[in-house]
């Protein structure tokens, strides 16, 4: 439950809810009692949302241990968070209009990126692999679901990618993908609330760019003490390199999500 107060009225908040998605029809997972007022205060700010100027909704989402990490060294994530943390990654699956995952993730994983613990559409998959180095065989090319592989412009290929879309982009400043524009290609489809599953990398490169709306990070009681980071982000000096957001905190089974509010705000180190 939230730490702070939910209204009264939060149940029939999410009562409402359950026909949104993204500010369209689609019926959600059906909830009541307490678990709806919970739903309804972490969820409701993402299916109405104020609108940033470029048009689009951005939620993110990671789950790293109480130390930091996301992963072991080898890549195994499978399983850091609760059982509640998978359901709710679905939930916002279904809350989205498209799910951006970097090509690291699909290497290690090989995740479908459906709706599949909920009721609810499945997304519009979005890959980002720059180079164009993922193998068609991995299971988010397979079909089922309309699927983009984004790529830079100057990598040659054809215009599929077993049953994906090819989509180029032109490079940003650093030689990865310029997302400011990835963004408002996806707006062009009729994508306008986008959940940036991970990992690190790309979640870390929405934060740095300031893209990010909202980013949900959920922290599980293990101690890894090695592993591959949470958040990958330029150097930061001092404290104040880095972002301060307004934050509530809500029990997500033996987890702990820290929901915070970035509004596009970006590290002073990445400016």
């Amino acid at each position: 439950m939230d730490q702070g107060e939910i209204s009264a009225g939060a149940a029939a908040m999410w009562a409402a809810l359950c026909a949104r998605r993204g500010g369209v029809g689609t019926p959600l997972p059906h909830a009541d009692g307490a678990q709806a007022a919970m739903l309804a205060a972490l969820l409701g700010p993402l299916t109405v949302p104020p609108m940033a100027p470029d048009g689009v909704w951005v939620t993110a989402h990671l789950a790293q241990s109480l130390d930091g990490r996301i992963a072991t060294m080898g890549g195994v994530s499978q399983w850091i968070s609760d059982r509640a943390d998978i359901i709710h990654t679905h939930r916002l699956r279904a809350l989205h209009h498209a799910i951006i995952v970097g090509a690291g993730t699909v290497a290690a994983d090989d995740p479908q990126l459906t709706t599949r613990e909920v009721h609810g559409e499945s997304p519009v998959r979005v890959v980002l692999d720059t180079e164009r180095r993922l193998p068609p065989g991995r299971r988010v090319f397979e079909g089922g679901v309309p699927t983009l592989l984004v790529v830079a412009a100057d990598v040659p290929g054809d215009e599929r990618h077993g049953a994906a879309e090819v989509v180029a982009l032109p490079r940003n400043a650093q030689g990865g993908l310029d997302l400011a524009q990835l963004l408002q290609r996806l707006r062009m489809r009729g994508l306008t609330h986008v959940f940036v599953e991970g990992g690190g990398v790309t979640v870390g490169r929405f934060l740095a760019a300031g893209l990010l709306d909202r980013l949900h990070i959920v922290v599980a009681p293990l101690l890894l003490g090695s592993g591959l980071p949470s958040l990958v982000l330029p150097e930061a000096m001092k404290p104040e390199d880095g972002v301060r957001a307004p934050v509530r905190t809500f029990g997500l089974g033996a987890d702990t999500l820290f929901d915070l509010a970035l509004a596009r705000a970006r590290p002073a180190c990445a400016a």
